[in-house]
């Protein structure tokens, strides 16, 4: 979250600008990083449990590199994913053998700083992956970076960076290389969806609904979450994330024909229940716009409007499908006609608050 309120006050905002950045942040991301990658991943493999922690953005894609570290990294239950905040407070105690990998793109975050601190006292591992000029995580044994700090207060660019480092440190310490060698098609990928929709066209048809669900799962329930959070900060609407699980044990009952759902459906585990969701979403009268492949047959007849997704392994399909979110959420907030980048912060009251949180 950038000190002062960013100075555009129209389109292009910083986000927009960072949004399109993200095939070229991803060919260099892990560029010149890869021996403290290595070395990282040689200890952290070593370890009897690694933790990945943050918050907000961060500890989305922490909940993305749980999966990555238990399967490309062949961690299994030896990963997990905890939130920083949690961490910090309810788990305080050390514990041997433990490696600790904090997300924290802006690294000034106290209770990741904290995690990073409770590694490094119980005589373990601490990886720090954080934007460049970051300095509070300097504990670290290991610091990878992504990209120079944003302007917008609606991270983007460094979300899907972290998820790339992530993506290689797993395949590191599993020893995988066929994913390092499909991250490497992902911006080639990504540079296609950005050019294969009229953006601006589907925020036209969605822009005044009541409320705004996001529905995935496995890996991308993260990417329900981010986007959910997204659609807050950035175009301050009524939103929620949710795992297509959770979705259908009750939460559907409050979905109304005036909201619309955005369901990330890829092939993958998740899928038969991502289908479910869109059944109940068809029977309640709500539009359902489906991220889901191209030849998917079963979710797109239910769906208002289809986003295809390349072919790709589910495990890393949370780099790929924030992106459309990401799109959607900027040319709504053009449509309200709310600044995506200040996170509220140019108006009074919502500046106050702001100026008095603690983060």
């Amino acid at each position: 979250m950038p000190a002062e309120p960013p100075t555009r006050s129209g389109h292009p905002y910083h986000m927009h600008d960072a949004i399109y950045a993200q095939p070229g942040a991803l060919r260099l991301v892990a560029r010149g990083q890869g021996e403290a990658i290595e070395a990282a991943a040689a200890r952290l493999r070593e370890m009897d449990r690694v933790l990945l922690t943050g918050i907000g953005t961060s500890w989305h894609a922490a909940l993305v590199a749980e999966l990555l570290f238990a399967r490309v990294g062949r961690l299994g239950l030896r990963a997990r994913a905890f939130h920083a905040f949690e961490l910090a407070s309810y788990w305080r105690e050390p514990e041997a053998r433990t490696g600790t990998v904090v997300v924290s793109h802006g690294g000034t975050n106290r209770y990741a700083v904290e995690a990073l601190g409770g590694a490094k006292a119980g005589d373990g591992v601490g990886v720090a992956i954080t934007g460049k000029g970051a300095d509070r995580l300097a504990v670290a044994d290991w610091t990878l970076r992504t990209v120079d700090q944003e302007r917008s207060g609606a991270h983007t660019v460094s979300y899907t960076s972290a998820l790339a480092l992530l993506t290689t440190l797993a395949a590191a310490i599993g020893g995988n290389g066929d994913v390092v060698h499909e991250l490497d098609a992902i911006p080639d990928m990504l540079a296609l969806l950005l050019g294969q929709e009229s953006w601006e066209e589907l925020a036209g048809r969605f822009a005044d609904r009541h409320r705004y669900w996001f529905v995935g799962g496995g890996p991308n329930t993260a990417t329900a979450y981010e986007a959910a959070l997204k659609m807050g900060e950035a175009a301050h609407a009524t939103t929620a994330g949710f795992n297509c699980e959770q979705f259908l044990h009750g939460a559907w009952a409050a979905l109304e024909p005036a909201d619309a759902v955005f369901l990330v459906a890829p092939p993958g585990p998740s899928h038969e229940r991502c289908l479910a969701v869109a059944h109940v979403v068809k029977e309640i009268g709500a539009p359902l716009i489906a991220l889901a492949r191209e030849d998917d047959g079963a979710i797109a007849p239910l769906a208002a409007e289809t986003i295809a997704i390349p072919q790709i392994d589910e495990l890393l399909s949370p780099i790929l499908t924030v992106v459309p979110l990401q799109l959607f959420v900027y040319h709504t907030a053009l449509r309200r006609g709310v600044n995506p980048d200040a996170i509220r912060a140019d108006q009074p009251a919502y500046g106050r608050a702001r100026a008095a949180l603690a983060l």
